[in-house]
């Protein structure tokens, strides 16, 4: 899962970035509106967390503007100033969710998990599929009982795999959607991160879960066609 953060703030964007990272995001950050809302234009996120108060181009503003462009990526709002009538403001301008300053870190995960819910199919923290369980709150992978470690990495990667099973992803996709923006997309470390992957979740079953399409990229499922 790949996170756009606008904050001017560089400590709270730093902080925020360090805990999301740790939870197995990727993580990009813009420090004005206008540089949040050029990201979100050419980059695919699953969520934007967006502050309010911003210099110049406030949070209120920037929202208005990615909606007007077509993006439809979540927006979780953030702001120290807990008034309802900022709040409608904010969800009126296109933002999914509000939440004011300061906050327990734990809610944040909780209401991004909400979010991604509600942008997907999955509707609770645990996905499934062939025998393959991945727990998004507790970062747990289990296969027919069995369970997997796997590094942050590997679990956003897997994730994305899962989400999308039966639907060819192409290397960009995946860089796109598991890196933040310094991914070099000339190296060969995706390959190798599902070289990994397949170590850890096909290896000792003989249904193969990770199958490579050739010329296309990568497909989560269990059709042998593939």
């Amino acid at each position: 899962m790949r996170i756009l953060i606008i904050e001017d703030d560089r400590r709270i964007a730093s902080v925020l970035q360090k805990g999301l990272k740790s939870e197995m995001y990727a993580v990009d950050i813009a420090y004005t509106g206008e540089a949040g809302e050029e990201l979100a234009s050419i980059n695919d996120y699953d969520i934007i967390i967006l502050d309010i108060m911003l210099p110049g181009q406030d949070g209120w503003e920037t929202c208005t503007h990615i909606r007007n462009d077509g993006i439809k990526t979540p927006i979780l709002m953030l702001t120290a100033l807990d008034n309802v009538d900022y709040k409608i403001r904010g969800l009126d301008t296109g933002a999914d969710d509000y939440l004011p300053k300061p906050f327990h870190f734990g809610e944040l995960l909780a209401r991004l998990r909400a979010l991604v819910r509600r942008s997907t199919d999955v509707k609770t923290s645990l996905i499934e599929k062939y025998g393959l369980k991945l727990d998004l709150s507790t970062h747990k992978v289990q296969r027919d009982g069995k369970e997997i470690l796997l590094t942050t990495k590997e679990f956003s990667m897997l994730q994305l795999l899962m989400l999308n099973a039966g639907r060819i992803l192409s290397r960009a996709v995946i860089a796109e959607s598991v890196w933040d923006m310094n991914f070099d997309p000339r190296s060969n470390v995706i390959d190798s991160f599902i070289k990994m992957l397949r170590q850890k979740v096909d290896k000792d079953f003989s249904k193969k879960l990770i199958r490579t399409v050739r010329g296309s990229g990568y497909v989560f499922s269990d059709d042998e066609a593939y």
